[in-house]
């Protein structure tokens, strides 16, 4: 199982990193998580600076993908090139965006007409581009989900978990990434928001 998380240059560190900590937590021979670049080394908005551990290109392939956020999104989604690099597919793939990701998938033409969440910053961009925004951290629709706000990212990569390997996985992976005091609050909440986004079948791969 591969998850890329796509990460721009301009990325916001919360929304990449948060979920490449908490999908590492599944710890299986064929699992993978990486960040997936347009380039060999991309900075964030606050100046740290990550190598790829993958191609924008491989994400066409990966089980799972999420569509990371940063201060160029509309800069990304206005570069026809880039985006004709962006080739994902919900029949066969999960697919999630962090905040101003969802403009991308709106771009890209994989949210249709159903609502999705983003952050506040990038509300307005994504209204414009015809999508309605829900006051909500987390929605999924079958294998598109989408989340608002840095640490909604949690979220993303639990349901992603949950998906491919179970709810007990996700639930462990945000039990151990949970402030101490309030881990079961917190958990809870999380799987709130995930489980009632989940298909019959939450340990299948999209692929079967």
């Amino acid at each position: 199982m591969h998850v890329a998380i796509l990460t721009f240059q301009g990325f916001n560190e919360l929304d990449s990193l948060i979920a490449l900590g908490v999908l590492n937590r599944i710890k299986k021979a064929d699992w993978r998580v990486s960040l997936c670049c347009p380039e060999p080394e991309v900075t964030s908005m606050n100046g740290v600076t990550v190598h790829a551990q993958s191609s924008l290109e491989e994400a066409r392939d990966a089980d799972a993908v999420i569509v990371g956020s940063g201060v160029r999104t509309r800069e990304i989604a206005g570069d026809p090139a880039l985006m004709h690099r962006l080739s994902l597919n919900p029949d066969r793939q999960l697919v999630a965006a962090q905040c101003s990701g969802t403009l991308l998938l709106a771009k890209l033409g994989l949210l249709g007409r159903v609502p999705a969440c983003t952050d506040l910053t990038a509300k307005p961009w994504v209204e414009a581009a015809g999508v309605k925004v829900l006051n909500r951290p987390f929605v999924a629709h079958g294998n598109v989900a989408t989340a608002g706000g840095c640490l909604a990212s949690a979220y993303l990569a639990g349901w992603i978990i949950a998906r491919l390997v179970g709810v007990e996985a996700a639930a462990a992976a945000l039990r151990y990434v949970a402030p101490v005091g309030e881990k079961e609050t917190f958990v809870a909440n999380a799987l709130k928001h995930i489980v009632a986004h989940l298909p019959a079948l939450t340990s299948v791969s999209p692929h079967v």
